[in-house]
């Protein structure tokens, strides 16, 4: 009995031995598979890497260039309002300096021997309480706008 024990086990041994072959076999063909996919998965992200690298870089120099546009136009802009803010304080100076002297003056004015009464300011056709006589008045042309 120890030779059908013995054989059964050789053939069992013969049996698993096939089987590691077969396995070591089929694991040496899908290897290279294998490898080609890692490898095929790799250079896959290294060019969606590159993509997105590329991508990011349009989109940042879309951004810088929208900004500097945006910044340009703020300071133009600034610039504008600066030189309004400019005049209109010439303007109310200009204003603050007529209305102190009618208030100094007591709300007479004086123009060669005819007295001037605030209800003259209102009469511009009045000839002689015109303050300003026969000249035109000047203006400029940005006062048209206020």
């Amino acid at each position: 009995m120890m030779k059908s024990s013995s054989s059964s086990e050789e053939d069992l041994q013969q049996v698993m031995d096939q089987r590691k072959r077969k396995r070591m076999q089929s694991n040496r063909e899908s290897a290279p598979r294998s490898r080609m996919r890692k490898q095929k998965h790799l250079d896959d992200l290294i060019a969606q890497v590159s993509e997105l690298t590329r991508e990011n870089d349009q989109i940042r120099t879309s951004v810088n260039i929208i900004t500097s546009q945006l910044y340009l136009n703020l300071e133009a802009e600034n610039s504008v309002l600066r030189a309004q803010m400019v005049e209109l304080n010439t303007r109310l100076q200009s204003l603050n300096e007529i209305t102190d002297f009618i208030n100094t003056s007591n709300g007479v004015l004086f123009r060669d021997d005819h007295q001037l009464s605030d209800e003259s300011f209102m009469d511009p056709w009045d000839g002689a309480a015109s303050c300003c006589g026969n000249q035109p008045i000047m203006a400029s042309a940005e006062m048209i706008m206020y």
